[in-house]
C-alpha cells in the first residue's frame, strides 16, 4: 500500500460525541470533517440504528453541530450550534468548477458582512421530519443545555451582561482596551476574561413546543445559579435536571474564587429560589447525573490542590455523599460521563494502565467492577452513552478506525467479543482501505525499580525482533497527568507509512496507574519523566528494534516541556526533535500564561521556592544542548505561551544548537484548523529528514519532506 499522504487529512474525519435514544434504538453522533477551503473543521450531526440496519444519516451540514441530547420521549434531538440556516454539504475537496463559483461570489459582494453567529439550542422533530428549528436566542449565545423530565422544557446557560458590562463588550468588540482587575483575566481558547456572570435559565414550552425563539428576557433566570470559578469560562455550570424536579449544577461560593480550583454541586429548583450547595469544599466537581429516580446524584471529584490523586465517582443519597471509586486507585477518564441503567447502577469510564475501560458501579454498596473485557488490548473507548437496554461508545483502533459502536448493556460483561457488537459507521474507510495503517505493540521496561509501559506503533512489514532496526520517533504525551493507549491517529499513520516506529511512553507522572505513580513527579518536572522517557528508548535500541543513530521526537504541551529536559539532559539522544508547545522557563511562565493555580499548587509562588522552579526550568540548562531543535508555538496559545518558546529558541541558538521556529499566529493551544495540521507533519517530517543520516542531501533539501522527484 502507498505512503500516506500529509495533505490526506483534508479527507479526515473524526468522531466525537455519541448518545443513544431513551429506547435505545437510535444513536445520534458528531463528526468534524475538514472544509479545505475555508480551512476549518466543519461538525455535523448524524443519526443511525443501534442495529446497524442502514447506513447513518447526515442531519446537519453546518459548522459548530455539538452536545446532541434526545428529549425524553426520543422524538426530538437537541443539538447546540452557530447558524444562520442549513447551508450545502461542504467537506472534502471541491473541484476547480466550485472553487470559480465561489470566487465569483465573493467578487461579487458575496457574504452578508455581519457579525458571526452565537451558539444557541437547536432541535429536529424526528417523527415530523424537516430542518432543526431554533429554540433559544440570547444575545450572548448559549453554552450548554440539558432537557427538563417533561420535555416540555429546558434549562440553559448563558451569559446575562448588566448595562455597563454591555457596554464594555461593545468597546471591546470596537478595539477597545482590556479593563480587568481579576487574578485570572484570561482563559486559552476563551480570550480575555470580563465579570459577566453566566446564569441558568429555563426555557418554557413557548419555545421548546412554539415557534419563538427564547432569550434572556422571555426565560426564567435562576438568580441564585450562577457560574463562578477561575476556570468556569472553560467548565461552565453542566446542569442536570432529575426526574424529581431539582436541577444539579456545578460552581463556586467560597472567597477568591480565581486562585482555586474547587467547585461544588449545588441543586435548584427549576421555579428558582435559593441553590442547595451538596458539596462544601476541597472538591474539584464535575458532571453531576440524576439516577433515573432523582433520589441520587452521581457526580466526579478531584481533589482541589493534588490532581495527582485519582479522580473518584461519588454518590449523593440525598443526605450525603460518598466515594464509589475511592479504594480503585485510578481516575475516572478525562470527560467521563456516569450513565445510570437503574435506580442504583451507573456505568463510567476509567483510565487503568494505559486503558480507558468501562467500570459498573453499584452506588447502594459503593462497589465497583472492571468490565468489556471484549475491549481487548488494542483499543481505547472513547465516551460511552446508555439508552434502554442499548450501550454506545466510540472505539478506536489504530489501524481500524475510530468509530461509534453499539451492543446490548447486558453484553458489557462479554470476555470475548459478543457477536452483538454493531459497528455504526466507518467514518474513514477511505483512509484506512487505500493507505498503510500502523500495527501496534505494548512495550514493558524498568527503570529505577519501577515497571514502565510504552505503545509501539509500527509498519505492518515491520516484525519487532525479526526486522532490522528502524528510525524511531519518540512522541512524548501531554498532561502530564495523562496517558498514552493505542488509538487512531493520523499522525501515527503518516509516520509509520514513512517506515518509522512510533514509541509513546507512558513515563512517571502520568495517570491511569495509580496516585503513588503520578505523584512522583509533583514538584519535580524534569526528573523522572525525563528518565523513564531515556530509559524506554535506549531499551528499544537494546532490543534491537531502534537504530540508535536515528531517534527523533516531538511532543505537544507537557510533551514539548519534557522534550526539553530531554535535549538538555540527554544531549545525544535524539537526532532532532521538535518540542511544540511547551514551557521551558516556569518563572516567566507565571502570570502570562492561564494556568497560574496549578503552578501555586505544585511549586508555591516563584518569589518563595525559586530553587524548586529554576530546577524544574530546562532553559537554565539549555547550554547542553546539542540536538537540532524545530522548535513551534501558538501565537494566541495561552496555556504555553509563545513567549516561552521565543526564549528556548534564541537561547539554544545562542548555546550553538541548529533550531528552526514555527510560529503559528492565530492558534490556541491546540493543533489547529486542517492548513496548520498539514503544515506541522510537513514541518517535522522534513526537519527529521533534514537531519536523517540515511537520507541523502537531494532527498533532505524538499522544506515539506517530499522525494526531489515527486513533482
Amino acid at each position: 500500500m502507498s505512503e500516506l499522504p500529509l495533505d490526506a487529512y483534508y479527507d479526515l474525519t473524526q468522531v466525537g460525541a455519541v448518545a443513544v435514544s431513551p429506547d435505545g434504538e437510535r444513536a445520534a453522533f458528531t463528526t468534524s470533517e475538514n472544509d479545505p477551503d475555508a480551512d476549518e473543521s466543519v461538525s455535523s450531526l448524524f443519526v443511525v440504528p443501534t442495529d446497524g440496519s442502514r447506513d447513518p444519516h447526515r442531519l446537519t451540514r453546518v459548522s459548530g453541530a455539538g452536545s446532541p441530547t434526545w428529549s425524553p420521549d426520543g422524538d426530538r434531538l437537541a443539538f447546540l450550534a452557530a447558524r444562520d440556516e442549513d447551508s450545502d454539504l461542504r467537506v472534502g475537496r471541491e473541484s476547480e468548477d466550485e472553487d470559480e463559483d465561489e470566487e465569483a461570489a465573493a467578487e461579487n459582494g458575496g457574504g452578508n458582512g455581519e457579525a458571526e453567529p452565537k451558539s444557541q439550542v437547536w432541535a429536529f422533530d424526528l417523527a415530523l421530519g424537516g430542518d432543526a428549528r431554533q429554540i433559544t436566542d440570547f444575545e450572548e449565545g448559549v453554552r450548554e443545555f440539558d432537557w427538563a423530565p417533561d420535555g416540555e422544557r429546558i434549562v440553559v446557560t448563558a451569559r446575562d451582561p448588566t448595562d455597563a458590562e454591555s457596554a464594555y463588550l461593545d468597546e471591546r468588540r470596537d478595539g477597545g482596551p482590556i479593563e480587568t482587575e481579576r487574578v485570572q483575566h484570561k482563559l486559552d481558547g476563551v480570550g480575555y476574561l470580563d465579570t459577566v456572570r453566566s446564569y441558568l435559565f429555563v426555557v418554557g414550552e413557548d419555545a421548546v413546543l412554539g415557534s419563538a425563539a427564547a432569550d434572556a428576557d422571555s426565560a426564567r433566570k435562576l438568580e441564585d445559579a450562577y457560574g463562578r470559578g477561575a476556570f468556569e469560562g472553560l467548565s461552565g455550570l453542566q446542569p442536570d435536571w432529575g426526574a424529581g424536579d431539582e436541577i444539579a449544577f456545578v460552581s463556586y461560593r467560597g472567597e477568591d474564587p480565581d486562585s482555586t480550583l474547587a467547585t461544588d454541586v449545588f441543586t435548584v429548583s427549576p421555579e428558582g429560589g435559593d441553590a442547595t450547595a451538596i458539596t462544601d469544599g476541597g472538591l474539584s466537581c464535575n458532571a453531576p447525573t440524576w439516577s433515573p429516580d432523582g433520589e441520587r446524584l452521581a457526580f466526579s471529584a478531584g481533589d482541589e490542590t493534588n490532581w495527582c490523586i485519582p479522580t473518584e465517582a461519588r454518590v449523593w443519597d440525598g443526605e450525603e455523599h460518598v466515594s464509589v471509586t475511592g479504594d480503585l486507585d485510578r481516575t475516572l477518564a478525562r470527560g467521563s460521563s456516569f450513565e445510570w441503567v437503574d435506580d442504583a447502577v451507573f456505568y463510567t469510564l476509567v483510565g487503568d494502565e494505559a486503558r480507558t475501560r468501562i467500570l459498573e458501579c453499584d452506588a447502594s454498596d459503593a462497589e465497583w467492577e472492571r468490565t468489556f473485557e471484549a475491549q481487548g488490548d488494542d483499543r481505547a473507548v472513547a465516551g460511552l452513552s446508555i439508552g434502554g437496554d442499548t450501550a454506545a461508545m466510540g472505539l478506536s483502533h489504530p489501524s481500524e478506525g475510530h468509530d461509534p459502536y453499539a451492543l446490548p448493556v447486558d453484553d458489557l460483561d462479554a470476555d470475548e467479543q459478543p457477536d452483538s457488537l454493531t459497528r455504526l459507521a466507518s467514518v474513514n474507510a477511505d483512509l484506512t482501505d487505500e493507505y498503510e495503517m500502523p500495527e501496534v505493540t505494548r512495550v514493558t521496561f524498568e527503570n529505577d525499580g519501577w515497571d514502565i509501559s510504552g505503545v509501539l506503533y509500527h509498519p505492518p512489514e515491520y516484525e519487532p525482533g525479526e526486522s532490522d532496526p528502524a528510525p524511531t520517533v519518540c512522541a512524548i504525551h501531554g498532561g502530564p497527568v495523562s496517558y498514552d493507549e493505542p488509538v487512531f491517529d493520523f499522525t501515527h499513520a503518516a509516520f509509520t507509512s514513512r517506515g518509522y516506529l512510533v514509541f509513546r511512553p507512558n513515563y512517571r507522572g502520568g495517570s491511569s496507574f495509580g496516585r503513588k505513580f503520578c505523584e512522583t513527579l509533583h514538584g519535580r518536572w524534569g526528573t523522572v519523566e525525563a528518565s523513564d522517557i531515556a530509559a524506554g528508548i535506549e531499551d528499544l535500541v537494546d532490543r534491537g528494534w531502534t537504530d540508535p543513530d536515528r531517534v527523533f521526537g516531538y511532543g505537544f504541551s507537557y510533551g514539548g516541556i519534557a522534550q526539553g529536559y530531554l535535549v538538555t539532559q540527554y544531549p545525544d539522544l535524539f537526532t532532532a526533535a521538535a518540542p511544540e508547545h511547551g514551557i521551558y522557563d516556569l518563572r516567566s511562565a507565571y502570570g502570562t500564561d492561564d494556568s497560574h493555580i496549578w503552578m501555586e499548587n505544585e511549586y508555591g509562588y516563584p518569589w518563595e521556592n525559586q530553587d524548586e522552579i529554576d530546577a524544574s526550568s530546562a532553559i537554565n540548562d539549555i547550554g547542553n544542548v546539542e540536538t537540532p531543535l524545530l522548535v513551534a508555538a501558538g501565537g494566541a496559545d495561552w496555556r504555553c505561551p509563545p513567549s516561552q518558546s521565543e526564549q528556548f529558541y534564541v537561547a539554544a541558538q545562542q548555546a550553538g544548537a541548529e533550531c528552526r521556529l514555527v510560529i503559528y499566529e492565530d492558534e490556541h493551544h491546540n493543533v489547529g484548523d486542517p492548513d496548520r495540521a498539514i503544515h506541522r507533519l510537513e514541518e517535522i517530517t522534513s526537519w527529521y529528514r533534514r537531519h536523517d543520516p540515511a537520507v541523502t542531501d537531494a532527498e533532505a533539501d524538499d522544506p515539506h519532506g517530499r522525494d526531489a522527484d515527486e513533482e
